[in-house]
């Protein structure tokens, strides 16, 4: 068991906006708490950047408030009770207490209600019902802060039933043990998630590419990943292979800002049809589909590469490709027995990655030509193909000189 930051909670309440907010929506008879995320980081001693609270108060008198106290509300999700009340530029969601009325496993009918025990109850795990009050007590009515403590996290009641409401909570399941937990996943969550996990196959992908790209950045990231491979759930989300080792290696590599879509790249993608199978797969953004072909392509060039890595070679690779998709495919290839790669290529591609050295930009334009003579049309491209490659052999020099001669050497040759 580890102690909570209950100062922390204190602090919470001390902040300017949110005090404003609360003192507006509690009284009258109506009292409105803190709830959810921001008590459970709190109590962990974790930055709090969202407030959500809720409220015995329907969103239309929630609105009226803001509108007395001279806050701006915006209906973001009125039909569910939630409206974005913002206080001094600080946006909070405010959302009416509910009951569950009817479930199907994607979404739920309810109702509005007052009471604060059955809102709790309707939520998935115990670290996220509990409540803050205007007067700094938290209310907990399914023992979250003794599973904070533990750092369990543990489905509220009968955990087949939770998942029967919503079988997005498997994915949740595992992305609150990888970010919260310690030691192994609770047990009956486990078990309930393996025994109803037919139903992730009536969530839509985009659920479910929400919940695993967040999984692959929660802090125990690695050990969960091998959890559901371990229980038979990562092929059926990956719709392939996964690789373990390249996937720890980015992990170390990124600490500091990871990038959801790099770790899954190093996880799922070997080569590029792994690219474009994942983009059906996960409904992935154009984006996320570019910078998982981009590690692809690199990943290939890299790997059946004869010559070692040096600073020239970093030179011609980032003129062609960003760095920051080449510096993971080198991270999640480190210390296999290729690309062999020098220190003085590592520290080039810091360079390049930190802006302190710019990348090389290919000098010529089809206007160039064109003033040198030669006529519109596809010929233009063809001899800028092969200037860039011709360029790319000399290292990529970008200055005045350099750039005059290869314009020079193509109009000739033309």
């Amino acid at each position: 068991m580890q102690s909570l930051d209950r100062h922390a909670l204190t602090s919470l309440l001390q902040r300017p906006q949110l005090r404003r907010l609360l003192d507006v929506y509690n009284g009258e008879g109506e009292e409105t708490r803190v709830v959810g995320g921001a008590v459970r980081n709190a109590l962990l001693g974790r930055p709090v950047t969202e407030v959500d609270c809720t409220t015995t108060m329907l969103p239309d008198a929630i609105m009226e408030r803001a509108k007395r106290a001279g806050f701006k509300a915006v209906p973001t999700g009125i039909e569910h009770g939630t409206i974005t009340v913002i206080v001094d530029g600080e946006p909070f969601e405010i959302t009416t207490l509910r009951e569950d009325v009817e479930t199907d496993g994607r979404y739920a009918v309810v109702h509005f209600g007052r009471d604060f025990i059955r809102d709790a109850m309707r939520r998935d795990f115990t670290i996220n019902a509990l409540s803050l009050g205007l007067d700094g007590q938290v209310h907990d009515y399914t023992g979250g802060e003794a599973d904070l403590a533990a750092r369990r996290v543990r489905f509220i009641g009968e955990a087949r039933t939770r998942i029967r409401e919503d079988y997005l909570r498997i994915m949740r399941f595992f992305r609150f043990h990888a970010e919260y937990a310690q030691g192994d996943p609770d047990a009956e969550g486990l078990a309930a998630s393996g025994a109803e996990r037919q139903g992730l196959a009536i969530l839509s992908k985009e659920r479910i590419r929400h919940e695993l790209l967040k999984l692959l950045v929660a802090k125990r990231a690695g050990e969960t990943i091998r959890t559901l491979a371990d229980h038979g759930f990562l092929t059926g989300l990956l719709g392939g292979v996964a690789e373990f080792g390249r996937f720890d290696r980015v992990a170390a590599y990124d600490t500091d800002n990871p990038v959801p879509i790099w770790r899954l790249a190093a996880l799922a993608v070997l080569v590029e049809e792994d690219a474009e199978r994942l983009r059906e797969q996960l409904r992935l953004s154009n984006d996320e589909h570019r910078k998982l072909a981009a590690y692809a392509g690199l990943l290939n060039l890299l790997k059946t590469r004869a010559l070692p890595l040096d600073a020239g070679a970093i030179r011609r690779l980032v003129a062609d490709h960003e760095p920051e998709a080449l510096g993971v495919v080198l991270a999640a290839t480190a210390g296999e027995p290729s690309p062999v790669v020098h220190e003085e290529a590592r520290e080039a591609l810091a360079r390049y990655r930190s802006g302190a050295e710019p990348v090389p930009v290919f000098p010529l334009r089809g206007a160039d030509l064109i003033e040198g003579g030669v006529p519109k049309g596809p010929k233009i491209g063809e001899m800028l193909a092969r200037a860039r490659q011709a360029w790319l052999a000399e290292g990529c020099r970008t200055d005045e000189t350099s750039a005059r001669d290869l314009l020079r050497c193509v109009l000739e040759q033309a």
